[in-house]
């Protein structure tokens, strides 16, 4: 599969009274079109905001360096033939009047509040036209109407016509999420962005939801990047799984690889931490991920690392290959590897 978007060292650089610090920092990724790529790791591990680098949404003052190229596919006739062809923009060389054109076009974004992302006081429906007139202005009130109620049953929202016409508060947990999803399918985009869009559901609709975004990735050919911290959510929507700890991706690769035979000691530690039916007991990780502002010289993981040798601590590890299997790539940034 053709790659969609591809990460070189990514840079995320914030102002703080502490000096400048990096919640991302020289992140490498790629995402195929029609492709699921989960990234996992705990809070602050630097998720959210690589996610919103892609989107042009960093907080004021913030830095961006590396390169984030996106892949366009365009449109041409030539006597009386439809030609595409390919072109590729660069995300952090956009200004913001660009950045408009792509923002729910190319790259849309399911948030992880769908209560706090939606708007209280705009009826769902109206919520949903606004993005297609965002990108679309010169079509009919019936035609943004007629795009409002696609995107809706699209995303499997029962009764279209009569949810469109409520407050998000009238709305379930789930529902609201539906609406999210059909918000960020109205423009047509070609990547989605998934933030822990399963986070305060219950067990039935998280299913329901990973359900509806691996059918929609498949039909519509969009690459999807998913964020999360649950390892098991992973397993059921995604096909590699890129591992985040301190601002840089730890391990990558298939998702059976990782999460069979991880390299990394943080990936180990997730899992043993994570429940299952087999094991009664948990092993939590020690200690908590570390501050931006004062990062170990060398491995960041390596003061909560039970098999941390003298070289952790020198430098940062280069990604290594970690034993390449079902012909894919399996990296783990460890000096163990």
């Amino acid at each position: 599969m053709p790659d969609l978007l591809t990460l070189r060292g990514l840079v995320v650089e914030l102002p703080t009274p502490a000096g400048w610090v990096r919640p991302v920092n020289e992140v490498s990724l790629r995402i195929a079109e029609g492709e699921a790529v989960g990234l996992v790791g705990e809070s602050g591990s630097g998720k959210t905001m690589m996610a919103l680098a892609m989107l042009g949404l960093l907080p004021l003052g913030a830095r961006v360096k590396g390169e984030a190229r996106l892949e366009q596919s365009k449109e041409r006739e030539a006597e009386g033939v439809k030609e595409k062809s390919k072109a590729a923009i660069e995300l952090t060389k956009l200004a913001e009047a660009q950045w408009r054109a792509v923002r729910g076009r190319d790259i849309a974004m399911v948030f992880q509040e769908p209560m706090t992302a939606l708007n209280p006081v705009m009826r769902v429906g109206a919520q949903i036209e606004e993005a297609v007139r965002a990108h679309e202005p010169k079509l009919s009130r019936e035609e943004v109407r007629r795009r409002m109620l696609e995107s809706l049953k699209r995303a499997a929202v029962p009764e279209p016509e009569t949810r469109a016409e409520q407050f998000p508060h009238q709305l379930s947990g789930g529902l609201r999420q539906r609406a999210m999803i059909a918000m960020a399918l109205a423009g047509g985009p070609r990547l989605l962005i998934a933030d822990e869009p399963t986070t305060a559901l219950d067990v039935t609709v998280q299913k329901q939801i990973l359900e509806l975004l691996d059918r929609l990735r498949r039909e519509l050919r969009l690459g999807l990047l998913f964020i999360t911290h649950d390892l098991g959510v992973v397993a059921q929507v995604a096909e590699r799984i890129a591992v985040m700890y301190a601002g840089r991706i730890v391990e990558e690769g298939l998702v059976s690889d990782v999460l069979r035979a991880p390299r990394h000691p943080y990936t180990q530690g997730l899992l043993a931490a994570s429940p299952t039916l087999e094991r009664g007991k948990l092993a939590p990780i020690p200690g908590t991920v570390p501050q931006l502002t004062a990062l170990p010289p060398g491995c960041a993981f390596e003061p909560r690392c039970a098999v941390r040798v003298p070289e952790c601590v020198k430098r940062v590890p280069d990604m290594r290959d970690a034993g390449s299997q079902h012909g894919a790539q399996h990296g783990a940034r460890c000096v163990l590897v």
